[in-house]
């Protein structure tokens, strides 16, 4: 009789457990929900980002609120993030450095990008513009190639910091191009954008928002966008391949993870919300102003992504030269 009432025990208990684990996961999400993005309010990253929760509030039927962390280059949020519940209440917005490029920028993350998290899907891709003083001559890349070589290390272009996006795509552009130009780095694009007026930092690998004010009253001259086809914002700027510079392509993106170990069924649903999300017409044409294009490949391709992007960077900062941070 004993060995019966334990067997019944054990049976009720897990007969309760199972549905009430798939009962949570079903029932996600029963409150708000808290994103860390790893930089700066106001950033592209972070406006970028809210757009997309705004929208998936409304697919999951409950709000996001943003919790703005930034330093080290993106890793101090990114971090953050790892010592959550992985219950689907607290996520992380994370972007190509401290995803990838910052494994070979600092010697320590105190992370591993590839193992402690949940990937949910990209969500988002920056492409590169390359923009020019308008007062230089070079009105084309080759010619800006052409005018670099013949002024080596003349050239100054910025970014908001070794390591950002902007600056690892003006080493590339180096190693791609066979020319050698001079990082002047700042601590944000306000600091930037008077130098590249007055000519004396007058090169840029930017993001679309971050020169579109100098664009519009012609201080820049837009000469190529870095990824494989043209921006939906500038449709009149050829790609770098299209414009006579093979094989350089490079971007930005912003991607949506949770802590590892989160529920599958809860990492599907966020993901079905984000996917809904960027496939809404009007949330499109917002990223679209902010120099983004939509993207939702989900949670295994982004995995792979993280992989990819990981050593593509490996070898671009090994060839560089570029001392580890910390």
């Amino acid at each position: 009789m004993t060995k019966t009432r334990a067997t019944l025990a054990i049976t009720l208990a897990m007969f309760v457990a199972i549905p009430g684990g798939a009962a949570r996961a079903q029932d996600y999400p029963t409150r708000v929900i808290q994103v860390i993005v790893p930089f700066a309010g106001g950033s592209a990253s972070d406006v970028v980002t809210r757009i997309l929760l705004n929208r998936m509030a409304t697919s999951l039927g409950q709000q996001f609120i943003v919790d703005n962390r930034p330093g080290a280059g993106g890793n101090t949020g990114t971090a953050a993030a790892i010592k959550a519940a992985p219950d689907g209440y607290t996520l992380v917005m994370s972007t190509s450095g401290p995803l990838a490029a910052n494994k070979s920028l600092y010697r320590d993350l105190g992370y591993e990008p590839q193992t402690a998290f949940a990937p949910i899907s990209l969500f988002a891709v920056l492409p590169n513009v390359v923009v020019i003083n308008s007062k230089l001559p070079p009105k084309t890349l080759p010619e800006l190639v052409a005018y670099a070589k013949l002024h080596p290390k003349e050239l100054n272009y910025g970014s908001v910091g070794v390591g950002s996006s902007q600056h690892l795509a003006g080493v590339y552009f180096e190693q791609i191009a066979g020319v050698e130009l001079t990082h002047v780095p700042y601590r944000n694009i306000a600091q930037y954008t008077p130098d590249f007026i007055a000519g004396s930092v007058p090169l840029g690998f930017q993001f679309l928002p971050n020169v579109l004010a100098v664009l519009k009253t012609g201080d820049a001259r837009p000469l190529a966008v870095t990824s494989n086809k043209r921006m939906t914002a500038l449709p009149e700027v050829p790609t770098a391949a299209e414009a006579g510079v093979a094989n350089y392509e490079t971007f930005g993106w912003l991607a949506l993870l949770a802590p590892a170990g989160t529920p599958k069924p809860i990492i599907d649903k966020l993901y079905k919300g984000l996917a809904e999300a960027v496939n809404d017409p009007t949330l499109r044409t917002r990223f679209i102003e902010q120099g983004a294009e939509p993207v939702a490949p989900g949670p295994d391709d982004l995995a792979k992504f993280i992989v990819s992007e990981t050593e593509k960077w490996r070898v671009i900062i090994s060839k560089a030269g570029i001392e580890p941070i910390q």
